[in-house]
């Protein structure tokens, strides 16, 4: 500590004092750190650029353009993967980028409704994370978080707080909507007997499947990727949600849609796929079948019966077609109620397409706000008032007879006592001690 001070006192400036003793020249200091402070707000200054931009406010959180163009590049690469091009690619993405604010401004409410509601949803994504660890077999966490980053373009962090996002914004739409909207038995009765065209079932199956490849691979590679494929199969039949796997595992190009295949005739398929398919029931998975460009598993998602259907294997999908109407506009009048409670500022140039009518949410910057000024002929116009509070009489105190003096005039009368209080008779106050005598008021005589 001595050595730190010693250098302190060898750099700083010092200057002699009157009685020859060094002391440090606190100007000098205060001069060279302002000189240096003045150097680097320059630099600063001339160097300044704007890192982000925040498009939107929504009570304490914020949206910024960055997002909104990462969330805009995810939708597009998800478009192309479903094939769309050309005009329809830019025309969706023109649809979703009218929405996207809005979008972003009804999940941020979502998520604070549900921390308001205090609704806890981490023992879901700790499961959820789980699950995923398991399905990939890596044991290690940092190798884990790796895998992440590469498969999402997030940090662990990131996709863990994407990830309860998700859940609480599911809860509070459960909790807060859906409970609230309730289909009596009748209307799917009533539904069906008026569409029964509707359910009148061709032979059809709907399918998902995992590929294990062996393009380019040696005979060893190829029987381990049948050991992987049948590994594969036992899991999905032990109950693991198959659309999973086919996430984490599959080769094919419908990996990013869970598997998922579209519906399929007789006819349509591979005969020994028909042959297994069109006689196995709903939820059936298959044995890896050999491919020429690997191992393919499938499984029945759905087996239609060729006929009329009967309502109790369409009432879940009446269920569906009635529930989505009424459930969109319900969730909507929620959102705009929880814009109508929020505080909500956006930027001049960006449109919430679901704003609430009437809802002030011009943006505001804080540079351009003016403080409110006075002038000088503002003041003199006043009219003020002016308490001197000497002037005011205490109860108990006298008032000065030199003060009293100097408002008299020539031809006043005799001064009053100045015993008391300066508003009541001196007689008024208090005795203490022994009685006094009166005053004699028989004038003296005069000498003589």
């Amino acid at each position: 500590m001595r050595d730190l001070e010693t250098d302190r006192n060898a750099v700083l400036p010092r200057r002699r004092a009157a009685d020859g003793t060094l002391r440090d020249n606190g100007l000098m200091r205060f001069q060279l750190c302002a000189g240096i402070f003045a150097l680097v707000s320059i630099g600063s200054a001339s160097d300044v650029r704007v890192v982000e931009e925040i498009v939107a406010k929504v009570n304490g959180d914020i949206i910024t353009r960055g997002e909104l163009e990462r969330k805009r590049q995810e939708t597009e690469a998800l478009m192309k993967r479903q094939g769309l091009n050309g005009a329809a690619l830019d025309q969706a993405l023109k649809q979703q980028e009218a929405d996207a604010l809005r979008e972003q401004i009804d999940q941020l409410l979502l998520v604070q409704k549900g921390k308001d509601l205090n609704i806890n949803v981490d023992p879901e994504v700790t499961k959820r994370l789980a699950q995923i660890q398991l399905e990939t077999k890596i044991a290690d966490p940092d190798k884990f978080h790796d895998l992440i980053r590469q498969e999402t373009g997030m940090t662990f962090e990131d996709y863990r707080a994407q990830l309860k996002n998700q859940f609480l914004t599911q809860r509070v739409i459960g909790q807060e909507v859906a409970r609230n909207v309730n289909i009596p038995h009748s209307e799917i009765e009533k539904y069906y007997e008026e569409h029964k065209s509707e359910f009148v079932r061709e032979e059809q199956v709907f399918l998902r499947e995992i590929l294990i490849s062996t393009e380019g691979k040696t005979p060893e590679q190829a029987a381990q990727a049948e050991k992987r494929a049948k590994d594969l199969v036992a899991r999905g039949r032990k109950g693991e949600k198959f659309g999973e796997l086919a996430r984490q595992f599959s080769d094919a190009e419908t990996k990013d849609n869970f598997g998922e295949l579209p519906a399929y005739k007789r006819g349509q398929l591979r005969k020994e796929i028909e042959e297994i398919v069109f006689t196995q029931k709903k939820g059936f998975v298959t044995d890896p079948i050999k491919m020429p460009n690997g191992f393919e598993i499938l499984k029945i998602e759905e087996r239609y019966e060729p006929g009329q259907a009967p309502l109790a294997e369409v009432e879940n999908e009446i269920m569906e077609k009635l529930y989505a109407p009424r459930m969109v506009p319900k969730v909507r009048e929620f959102l705009t109620k929880l814009r109508e409670d929020a505080f909500l500022e956006i930027r001049s140039g960006y449109l919430d397409s679901g704003a609430a009518p009437g809802k002030d949410t011009t943006w505001k910057d804080p540079a351009q706000l003016k403080p409110e000024t006075t002038t000088k002929e503002e003041v003199a116009s006043r009219k003020r008032r002016k308490r001197l509070l000497w002037m005011v009489p205490i109860p108990g105190t006298s008032t000065s007879q030199k003060k009293v003096e100097t408002a008299r005039r020539p031809g006043d009368g005799p001064l009053p006592s100045a015993s008391g209080s300066a508003n009541r008779p001196a007689t008024d106050a208090p005795q203490t001690g022994a009685p006094q005598a009166p005053a004699d008021k028989t004038p003296a005589p005069a000498d003589k």
